[in-house]
């Protein structure tokens, strides 16, 4: 099954236009893709260029993120980490998200707290290692890792003062009837507690995509390879808009242009506004809207609603 139907009901969040002028946010987004991939050493001082030239842009166009359904997949409680591995094996990737407010000329938000968690090689979520990723999929617990059945591939990042979060983390693979894709969260106003975020709210829930082409060359590599059956593109996907970065297409680089085992950095601007609230509490429907499904941990009911299903989403 590949989810052939598009979930008209989900809440979009369409890009908008901060004050005019004439400045093509395709040069923005080469300003960034540039920054987010400096040098290490040199990384300060070019994110430190591109962010006065974003908050500088009061005449260029600022782009609010499609805001989307949470999943069925979210746990409280993620680790303030960069390296969410815990020794999962896959393809390397490395992420770079900036964040940018959007009621401020595209400012970075400076201590935004940015959230991702995503599946395994093989479609498994921590914390639902029972539910069944649909194909033909060996038990997680098959692996071999030494990964907390908990916590693997869920973090925090704290952004920097140019708005910069960087996370450590393998591809991931897919499950029915899902494309590939990584969830985000963005909350402000809290504070990192014992290793972990706590209070704040929720400005930003989202989803991170990959290229067709990228993934059908990563799911033929191993261990995604012993995953088989039918994976869902983006063209057929449920929740992926269409809208390319602002709908979170991921832009991506291979470390080694005839060797995709080799990794992938991947790039993306989030534009939010910090004073709004929105949970991702909503529709999204075949394996992904607001129920946790069977397999979920001994302390998530099986039958309730998600992390944030209660709350209150911001008008769109």
């Amino acid at each position: 099954m590949t989810g052939k139907h598009k979930d008209t009901s989900i809440t979009r969040r369409r890009a908008i236009t901060v004050t005019g002028g004439t400045v093509a946010a395709g040069g923005l987004a080469i300003t960034g893709y540039r920054s987010a991939f400096a040098d290490e050493t040199a990384a300060t001082t070019t994110e430190t260029s591109v962010a006065s030239a974003s908050a500088g842009a009061s005449s260029g166009t600022c782009v609010l993120m499609s805001s989307v359904t949470e999943g069925p997949y979210y746990l409280d409680g993620a680790l303030v980490r960069k390296d969410i591995t815990e020794g999962k094996s896959g393809v390397p990737l490395t992420l770079r998200i900036t964040v940018q407010d959007t009621t401020e000329s595209c400012s970075p938000v400076a201590g935004a707290a940015v959230e991702i968690w995503h599946c395994d090689a093989w479609g498994y979520y921590s914390g639902y290692t029972t539910a069944n990723p649909g194909g033909s999929a060996p038990a997680e617990s098959e692996d071999g890792s030494t990964a907390d059945d908990k916590t693997y591939l869920r973090g925090y990042q704290i952004a920097n003062a140019n708005g910069v979060v960087k996370f450590e983390t393998i591809v991931p693979g897919w499950y029915t009837p899902r494309t590939c894709h990584i969830h985000v969260k963005v909350h402000t106003g809290g504070a990192k507690e014992d290793g972990t975020y706590e209070g704040g709210k929720v400005n930003y829930t989202g989803q991170l995509f990959f290229d067709d082409d990228v993934a059908e060359q990563i799911f033929e590599l191993e261990p995604y390879a012993q995953h088989t059956g039918t994976w869902t593109k983006l063209d057929d996907d449920m929740v992926y808009d269409g809208g390319g970065a602002a709908g979170g297409l991921l832009t991506l680089k291979p470390v080694h242009k005839k060797d995709p085992a080799k990794g992938y950095k991947g790039y993306i601007t989030l534009g939010i506004d910090p004073d709004a609230e929105n949970t991702g509490a909503g529709g999204g429907g075949g394996g992904d809207g607001g129920t946790p499904p069977s397999g979920a941990p001994s302390d998530v009911p099986s039958d309730a609603p998600s992390a944030s299903a209660s709350a209150s989403t911001s008008s769109s």
